[in-house]
């Protein structure tokens, strides 16, 4: 099997990590309010079970990353991170009190610790004017299974029998469910994932960045006469499959399948102060933070809500996340579309620009709803809209921005930090909006006070928000100095 086919399975298993990841979301997010109700739990106990998820990944993603930049073995590091996936939701679905459930979110998040070293991974692997579209299709792949998800719980929310001394219902059953589909996700790791070398451990004359880039624009059926090709004067209209295929004709057919054992220590002269106290990396993880605490505040937010002034139970709110995820999906191949013309920065400042307008917009209308039924619903569905319109631009462009602004060598560990900045976020956003239902002024008038902030950051950094002359890469690059 040649690099490009094992590119292309390990991709593709990546997706259906991030897809399945979603599904869980979708599944258990509907039904995790009423659950705690049954068990008798406080209300602030939705906070802390949706906040306990990012928790235990804020602390195993460094950890993880750090093993994947150290060893480059992220097949094991996934075969063991889904380990915790399996064991978190089958607790899930014993759900005996409101404590076991909180633990099962916290065993569950360990295992999505993982995603540091698979984006360390993608970054390796990919080019830098490709990655942006690569982290959108990623990311799309998560957002799909935000909508299929509601598909399958609305068959769950009929299960109403006993497995043992268990009780499978439909608060209990999206627990099993995705025990059962993580076990699944293993066997596919094990199967279709490699640990393909990354591009920098090629020698230079076998990696032809500026070929591949003048070549992009042919059409795929035209692959076989690639090395004739006429370069385009633009850069951008292919797709990541087009990528590489080209790139792999390029490369030796059949590379190891672990990159050497005799490079040096990516840690050796690294200094975390150095790396992630620079002004551009600490602006966008800021926008990393602000744009997770408020989107998990809204998320927050939203059940409750749709409970108090719609009447929404499981199956209403199912509808309501798929519909959601047909928005956002279609968001990010729009981002994957712009990314090919316009530059990450003007990318993430545009999402930042909508998700203001979004905050505004539910200050005016959704923190104190008027008008009748009708009316309440019509500004909500503008609301939530605008929120997640903005969400696929920020999320994109602040990921590539970072990939490229952060060392290579070290970047999983880096990715893994960008995660637990986002963790942290994700664990405050739920808390902060928990205790802030019944007033919501006080909570969006925060986010709004957020936002404004990474704004006034960002104009002020714009001119650094790009990427840096390859410095990494110095000692094999004829430019890299």
């Amino acid at each position: 099997m040649d690099y490009r086919q094992k590119r292309k399975l390990s991709f593709l298993t990546i997706g259906l990590i991030f897809l399945l990841s979603g599904v869980e979301y979708a599944v258990i997010l509907p039904t995790i309010w009423r659950y705690l109700q049954l068990l008798e739990a406080p209300p602030y106990f939705l906070g802390l079970g949706l906040s306990a998820f990012s928790f235990s990944g804020l602390v195993s993603g460094p950890v993880f990353g750090h093993w994947s930049d150290k060893t480059r073995a992220t097949k094991t590091i996934i075969l063991f991170s889904n380990v915790f996936e399996i064991v978190g939701n089958f607790m899930y679905f014993m759900g005996y009190s409101k404590w076991l459930l909180l633990s099962s979110r916290l065993v569950a998040g360990i295992g999505a610790g993982a995603g540091s070293s698979i984006f360390g991974f993608l970054t390796r692997t990919t080019l830098p004017d490709e990655r942006a579209r690569v982290f959108a299709d990623v990311m799309a792949c998560r957002q799909a299974g935000l909508l299929i998800g509601p598909a399958f719980n609305i068959f769950l929310r009929l299960c109403d029998f006993k497995l043992g001394p268990f009780v499978v219902n439909k608060y209990t059953s999206p627990g099993l469910f995705m025990c059962g589909m993580w076990v699944l996700m293993q066997f596919a790791v094990m199967v279709l994932y490699w640990d393909i070398p990354p591009l920098d451990s090629f020698p230079e004359q076998q990696m032809p960045l500026r070929e591949v880039r003048g070549e992009e624009d042919e059409p795929l059926m035209s692959l076989e006469d690639e090395h004739m090709a006429a370069a385009e004067d633009s850069y951008g209209s292919v797709s990541p499959e087009q990528t590489e295929t080209q790139l792999s004709s390029e490369l030796p057919p059949s590379p190891p399948d672990s990159p050497s054992l005799d490079t040096p220590d990516p840690f050796e002269n690294f200094s975390a102060s150095q790396e992630f106290l620079r002004e551009e990396v600490v602006v966008l993880l800021t926008a990393q933070f602000i744009t997770l605490f408020n989107q998990t505040a809204l998320e927050t937010m939203v059940t409750p809500l749709t409970q108090k002034y719609f009447g929404f139970g499981e199956l209403g709110n199912s509808v309501m996340y798929s519909l959601c995820g047909v928005e956002v999906i279609a968001g990010f191949f729009l981002v994957r579309w712009l990314s090919r013309v316009l530059e990450d920065r003007v990318v993430l400042a545009v999402g930042l620009l909508i998700c203001s307008g979004a905050c505004v917009w539910c200050l005016i209308f959704l923190a104190n709803p008027q008008g009748g039924f009708a009316f309440e619903l019509t500004e909500f569905i503008i609301g939530v809209f605008l929120q997640l319109l903005g969400l696929p631009f920020v999320a994109v462009s602040q990921v590539s921005l970072f990939s490229k602004v952060t060392a290579e060598k070290t970047q999983g560990f880096s990715q893994g930090v960008r995660r637990s900045v986002g963790g942290l976020a994700t664990i405050l956003g739920p808390l902060w909006a928990g205790g802030l239902i019944g007033n919501l002024y006080v909570m969006l008038g925060m986010m709004m006070l957020l936002l404004t902030l990474i704004m006034i950051m960002m104009v002020l950094s714009y001119e650094k928000l790009v990427e840096p002359p390859r410095v990494e890469h110095a000692e094999d690059s004829e430019n890299g100095g």
